[in-house]
């Protein structure tokens, strides 16, 4: 759960220091957010969180 909390926090400051610089819109933020919604109800949600359970576990692995 704190993974999942600390994802959604990094890309919530993603997206607000992109609206800020004007790269992102704030409609492409909204697209983006009903797609990610549609997504975590869709049929791949379960590949898309464990690929990224994956990935979180191979980068908490390297050494630096």
């Amino acid at each position: 759960m704190a993974m999942n909390v600390s994802a959604v926090m990094l890309m919530l400051t993603i997206v607000v220091v992109l609206i800020r610089r004007s790269s992102l819109k704030l409609g492409h933020a909204v697209v983006c957010a009903l797609l990610g919604f549609y997504l975590a109800s869709s049929s791949i949600a379960p590949s898309i969180s464990q690929l990224t359970t994956n990935l979180a576990g191979m980068l908490n692995g390297l050494k630096l």
